[in-house]
């Protein structure tokens, strides 16, 4: 019988956390990461450009590069037919050449009648969204997507520009929270978040878009004045 596996556990608050599991779900700290050439190729992404999409992006590469070389395949294939068909000549016989030559009378000379379109003008455009961090309501409970925590020792600005790097990316009502004001988080970090929800379902809905984003490790809280 084979000894079970050791079980993973938070380096900070010694929680188990399941294999993958980027942040720890009990104090939002990173999780070491795996081994592999996923992770490699994840770091050097993170070294080169400061920011990670997330291990999707690798399988997303991989399928344009497919398509990109199918494309190339299949213009070479039709300039390739192309170039066969101008090469096939057709013969007319003289005589039919000196009949259609008579036969074939010029068209007279006809004027089209000039109309004057008009065009709707078009809809402006949708004002661009903000760039501004949104604060967390005051005395308000409700729930949020936790993108990133980062150690309050650290000083705020980190957390800040992690928030900017998410306006960037086109996520919506982005702040930062000071943990240590907030009952329901642990203190000693600045939180990065994305919306404010009146229910978990809500959160959890909008957790897709933070994946898609990069945020693999994005995560549903409860935030209690």
């Amino acid at each position: 019988m084979a000894a079970p596996e050791p079980e993973e556990r938070c380096p900070r608050c010694k929680t188990p956390y399941s294999p993958g599991q980027e942040y720890c779900l009990e104090c939002g700290s990173r999780l070491p990461a795996r081994g592999g050439a996923v992770a490699r190729l994840g770091s050097a992404w993170r070294r080169r450009l400061g920011w990670y999409p997330g291990d999707w992006i690798w399988p997303s590469l991989l399928a344009l590069i497919v398509a990109a070389a199918a494309g190339a395949a299949s213009a070479l294939w039709l300039a390739d037919r192309s170039s066969a068909n101008d090469q096939t000549l057709a013969y007319t016989s003289p005589a039919a050449s000196s009949l259609q030559q008579t036969t074939q009378t010029a068209p007279e000379p006809t004027t089209a009648p000039t109309t004057t379109q008009t065009t709707a003008p078009a809809p402006p455009p949708p004002p661009p969204p903000t760039k501004t961090l949104v604060p967390w309501p005051a005395n308000r409970s409700g729930w949020t997507v936790v993108l990133d925590s980062l150690p309050s020792v650290d000083g705020r600005a980190p957390a800040t520009a992690e928030a900017r790097q998410a306006l960037h990316l086109g996520m919506k009502k982005i702040g930062v929270l000071d943990s240590a004001r907030f009952s329901s988080l642990h203190p000693g970090y600045y939180v990065v978040f994305a919306g404010i929800y009146d229910s978990q379902a809500a959160a959890q809905s909008a957790i897709i878009d933070a994946h898609q984003k990069g945020y693999g490790g994005a995560y549903p809280r409860r935030i209690t004045p």
